[in-house]
């Protein structure tokens, strides 16, 4: 490293990452998760009425007088818990410049992880195949020095995760030189 071009300023304001502008995720993504919650929930459900209505077996009084109680707490799981996640979903977002990238969630616990571009190991693509069905990506940021990715955006449209990844691969090695 040459000292002359090696500079340590002290910083007089700090950058506010609350002016930062978040892009939305995908509208599908937000109901597409409330409606693979709901059915889960709704799974469970029909599981505690197969077990309470079956006649091929019986089951220990434990189980039988504690049916009543785990419908109850599904339900009331099931109307608070995705309504929530839901409105959760449609605060996430994420935030690409050109020499970092952001990704905002939470609902009640805003978190907000900006990883610079020249410190991302690699990126990678997933989709399952829900998210194949529905034409969303989800894009995973690894870090240098990290075996797990440092964070994942989901509920990207697929041209989006693909322009996200390519931007990240292309530049880098640039910002490196800058």
């Amino acid at each position: 490293m040459h000292s002359e071009h090696f500079t340590n300023r002290q910083l007089t304001t700090l950058p506010d990452i609350d002016a930062l502008t978040f892009s939305p995720l995908s509208p599908w993504y937000a109901k597409l998760n409330l409606l693979l919650n709901l059915s889960l929930f709704l799974f469970l459900l029909l599981i505690t009425l197969v077990l309470t209505w079956q006649q091929w077996f019986s089951l220990p009084t434990l189980i039988t007088s504690n049916l009543d109680n785990a419908r109850f707490f599904l339900t009331l799981t099931a109307a608070v818990l995705p309504p929530y996640w839901y409105a959760a979903d449609k605060r996430k977002g994420y935030a690409l410049r050109e020499h970092d990238l952001s990704y905002r969630s939470g609902l009640l616990f805003i978190s907000t992880v900006t990883q610079p571009v020249l410190r991302i190991q690699h990126v990678e693509l997933k989709r399952g195949p829900i998210e194949r069905r529905a034409g969303l990506a989800s894009l995973q940021v690894f870090s240098a020095g990290g075996a797990m990715h440092t964070f994942a955006i989901p509920g990207l449209p697929l041209a989006t995760a693909k322009g996200i990844r390519r931007f990240i691969l292309e530049h880098k090695d640039i910002v490196e030189n800058d």
